[in-house]
């Protein structure tokens, strides 16, 4: 009787995991079955050569409306591209050393502000933008201090947890086998950690890069308060940017018709723009466990 009842238990919590698993695939497809739906039927009056090669936007014009995205693509990868330039360097680092330095004492304490740090919603990081950061920009470049800087900067800020997290896991998973070796070879603890821990734990560093850029090409609200959302294309630091996700939420409240549609395949554009990204962190995953499989 006791071995018939754990078989149900277990056929039934099977059976649970295959629905709940089923629920998350379905979510994905009909989200993505959603939004070509919807977008794709703008490039029957809109060329995809202008919708995606054209910086020209005015939809709302009543006589000659134009929808080119160029623009806010390029704003987005400005953005996101900066803002792991100055995110990378920091939280890789944090990440070691939380792995490898900080100790019983102080390790718990920056743990848990980097998790406090990944929980603060995104409004949040945009007030303390327009109230410290922007002003920091205005001064240093002379301008109204909204720009791709700005932006850039909040979404560094952002991006860290991840990177952070990721990066101390990976060095963490580092067998001590690998540690002990190189302090035999008489290597000091920097030279393990920068010729050893870092390179055995690259392709997970890599993959916590790729994830905080998802997160970083997909934020709307802090972007939206710093950024100055001018769709112009943007021409340097100090210069105003929209990105994609910038322009959905801006004109979503009062487009229709073919303008709503394009608002669509932008979200469209951003979706296979984190495909790609996913797509990158599973080849990541994937050459990592090789190469494991093959020690």
């Amino acid at each position: 009787m006791k071995s018939f009842g754990r078989r149900i238990r277990e056929s039934i919590i099977e059976r649970g995991f295959l629905v709940s698993a089923f629920i998350s695939a379905a979510s994905v497809v009909l989200i993505s079955i959603f939004i070509f739906r919807q977008g794709l039927p703008l490039f029957a009056s809109v060329s995809p050569v202008e919708f995606l090669f054209s910086s020209h936007w005015t939809p709302s014009d009543p006589v000659d409306p134009h929808y080119g995205i160029l623009s806010f693509i390029v704003g987005s990868l400005y953005v996101t591209a900066l803002s792991l330039i100055l995110a990378i360097p920091i939280g890789v680092a944090s990440g070691v050393f939380l792995a490898e330095m900080a100790g019983n004492r102080l390790g718990p304490i920056l743990r848990t502000a980097v998790e406090l740090l990944a929980g603060i919603p995104s409004v949040i990081y945009g007030l303390f933008g327009i109230y410290f950061i922007v002003p920091l920009v205005r001064a240093a470049t002379d301008t109204s201090g909204y720009s791709v800087l700005a932006a850039s900067l909040i979404l560094a800020i952002m991006t860290l947890p991840t990177i952070i997290n990721m990066t101390e896991i990976s060095v963490r998973s580092v067998s001590h086998e690998l540690r002990e070796a190189s302090y035999a070879l008489g290597s000091t603890k920097w030279q393990t950690i920068s010729r050893t821990l870092v390179p055995a734990a690259s392709s997970g560093i890599i993959t916590g890069i790729v994830l905080g850029m998802g997160r970083a090409l997909g934020e709307t609200m802090a972007v939206l308060l710093v950024g100055g959302n001018a769709a112009i294309m943007p021409d340097g630091l100090a210069s105003m940017v929209r990105t994609l996700t910038m322009n959905i939420i801006t004109d979503m409240a009062y487009a229709e018709g073919t303008h709503l549609t394009a608002l669509f395949t932008t979200g469209v554009v951003l979706f296979i723009f984190i495909l790609l990204l996913n797509l990158a962190v599973q080849l990541i995953v994937h050459s990592s466990a090789k190469k494991l499989g093959g020690k």
